[in-house]
């Protein structure tokens, strides 16, 4: 008798390890996709001007709540995931010259230059001077989308090509693209100036991008003549306080900081 009562506990203990087995997995995914992070607008810091009232008043998405797609739209990790699988497939080829650069040391820039699709809404010839992210060119899928819209909408588009990072093109002076240089951009802008001597320029550079295109601007007010405005998109603004950031496990920042210093070392080694 004692046999039996004993064995017809088993279902209900087994019962109660699945449902503590399902509610772990469901906390591990609330958790992961960030399911519990309220949406809310931007927190938006500006000074009161005309040029920022303008702004605003003109891209009304700045202070709209952002609502990110159902599921798998809070997590940082599978938007980066999904875009790098989808952006390969999916992504625009925009048609561009290669322009080759002599720097005075011998090393040799280079940059891509996509001309307009359409007229610009204004009238005018607008350039947009683009500093990719680090290690990055104008073959990357994020580049080619942002250039291929930035056309069809009427702007001619300047792509720098940091020093040593496309795998076809030789180096012929003994260093490669660092995080403070602005050498590479500023000959780019000099040439799209001297080439194009009526247009205006919208520069805009993406992360490590975003440093060298305000390093350049700020270096001397020569370089700020016929430049309507400046955009950085996710700029670091802190080596050396970001380094202690990405040594820590948190949200898998010492997972990234080794892809990073992954792609960084192969293409160091490319060039030896």
């Amino acid at each position: 008798m004692s046999t039996i009562l004993e064995t017809s506990e088993l279902p209900a203990v087994f019962d109660g390890v699945k449902l503590a087995a399902v509610a772990a997995v469901l906390y591990v995914i609330v958790r992961c996709l960030n399911l519990k992070s309220p949406t809310a607008p931007p927190e938006l810091i500006y000074q009161d001007s005309a040029l920022a009232r303008f702004l605003l008043k003109s891209c009304p998405l700045l202070t709209k709540e952002y609502i990110p797609p159902l599921i798998w739209g809070k997590s940082g990790h599978i938007q980066t995931a999904l875009y790098g699988k989808m952006g390969r497939v999916r992504s625009p080829h925009p048609y561009g010259l290669r322009k080759y650069l002599t720097m005075p040391d011998g090393a040799t820039a280079t940059f891509d230059l996509f001309e307009p699709c359409s007229e610009h809404c204004t009238g005018d010839d607008v350039t947009m001077v683009i500093c990719p992210g680090i290690a990055n060119h104008s073959e990357k899928q994020y580049i080619r989308t942002f250039v291929d819209y930035a056309q069809k909408n009427g702007y001619r588009c300047a792509v720098l090509n940091h020093l040593g990072a496309l795998p076809n093109i030789e180096l012929t002076s003994p260093r490669m693209f660092t995080y403070g240089c602005t050498w590479e951009f500023g000959a780019m802008v000099n040439y799209i100036k001297k080439t194009y001597p009526q247009t205006q320029l919208v520069v805009v550079g993406f992360s490590l991008g975003g440093n060298i295109v305000c390093k350049y601007l700020g270096e001397s007010q020569a370089n700020q003549e016929r430049v309507l405005c400046c955009v950085s998109v996710c700029q670091g603004y802190s080596a050396l306080r970001a380094q202690e950031t990405f040594m820590q496990w948190d949200h898998c920042r010492r997972f990234y900081n080794f892809l990073m210093a992954d792609n960084m070392k192969k293409i160091i080694l490319s060039h030896r």
